[in-house]
């Protein structure tokens, strides 16, 4: 698989990394099955898709503890990026960037993950009642420590504000700034597909000039461009599509436009090729830095995602997918 770098450090990754959240939280809970996603890691592994994304909160606990059972026996095969920041309660999440807890929680995701250091160690949310400065530079001890490689920040909290545009990550990027003056910044995840464009804007472009590479989270939306999901089937009450507003069945069939565009340009390439290949294709294109982690939780679609690194989409190709319709929610 295509090698990219990651921050000024030039930290390689396969082309195509993983999303590992769905094996163990917020996707469809009768679906999750230990023992089949363990093996969709390991297959991950072997295509060369390296970068393995994960969180302390997804389960919560228990995905990280599923990856360690893949990296003790293949950690040199694997770069590992997990998050820290985020409290899990009954019917709540919140925040906690208290230096303390930042170095107590990346003991305790060590020690799930069996690993003695972490590739990459990322600000899931920013607290709001501590400087994130404060927590930012708890997080750089730790890279002094020698128990974490590099640092990044989640932006994914930016997406509740999708409506403003092309302004939607001016605070992340204020942060950025912020954290940046405290300690090298070596990427930024961030939402980023066929039908959620705004980082096009200004978020990739200031990572690109400063060397920061970019982890495009949810590239095939959810699932919603795999072209896989049937409008009005309906979720299970945990997955978060159940309460997500482009997946009313109203809206589902509203956006099938987009999905009829992905299979127009997978045709164009043969009969095996699929729209979420054409989907991460366009991500691949977007800049050299852009890592997707599209999430799967079975060996079929780790394949499937990995040999989306060997499909060209050409000019037209490209065009044809910039001239789709914009994706409609509820809130439409």
């Amino acid at each position: 698989m295509e090698r990219r770098t990651i921050g000024a450090a030039a930290l390689a990754v396969g082309a195509v990394g993983l999303g590992c959240m769905p094996m163990s939280w917020a996707y469809s809970g009768s679906r999750q099955r230990g023992d089949e996603s363990v093996r969709a890691v390991h297959r991950a592994l072997d295509l060369g898709s390296t970068l393995l994304d994960t969180a302390d909160m997804y389960g919560p606990f228990t995905n990280e503890l599923l990856l360690g059972r893949v990296l003790k026996e293949r950690r040199e095969d694997a770069f590992v990026s997990t998050k820290v920041g985020l409290l899990v309660g009954e019917q709540h999440i919140v925040a906690n960037g208290r230096p303390g807890y930042v170095r107590r929680a990346c003991d305790a995701s060590l020690r799930r993950l069996q690993t003695d250091v972490i590739d990459l160690y990322q600000l899931h949310r920013e607290d709001p009642e501590v400087p994130v400065e404060e927590t930012w530079g708890a997080m750089a001890e730790l890279v002094q420590a020698g128990k974490v490689r590099s640092l990044g920040l989640c932006a994914m909290g930016a997406r509740g504000g999708r409506r403003s545009g092309n302004r939607l990550h001016d605070a992340t990027i204020r942060q950025l700034r912020r954290v940046q003056q405290v300690f090298p910044v070596s990427a930024v995840e961030a939402e980023l597909s066929v039908w959620s464009r705004e980082a096009l804007e200004t978020l990739l472009p200031w990572c690109a000039a400063r060397g920061i590479g970019f982890l495009a989270a949810m590239p095939l939306g959810n699932g919603f461009l795999t072209g896989t999901l049937t409008p009005g089937e309906g979720f299970e009450p945990d997955d978060v599509r159940a309460r997500h507003p482009r997946f009313t069945a109203e809206m589902m069939a509203a956006n099938q436009p987009i999905v009829a565009g992905l299979r127009r340009v997978a045709a164009r390439h043969g009969d095996s090729v699929t729209p979420a290949q054409v989907a991460l294709a366009w991500v691949l294109a977007q800049a050299p830095h852009v890592v997707p982690i599209p999430g799967a939780k079975r060996e079929r679609w780790v394949t499937e995602n990995a040999a989306a690194t060997a499909l060209r989409l050409t000019a037209q190709d490209l065009t044809e997918l910039r001239d789709l319709p914009a994706a409609l929610g509820s809130w439409d």
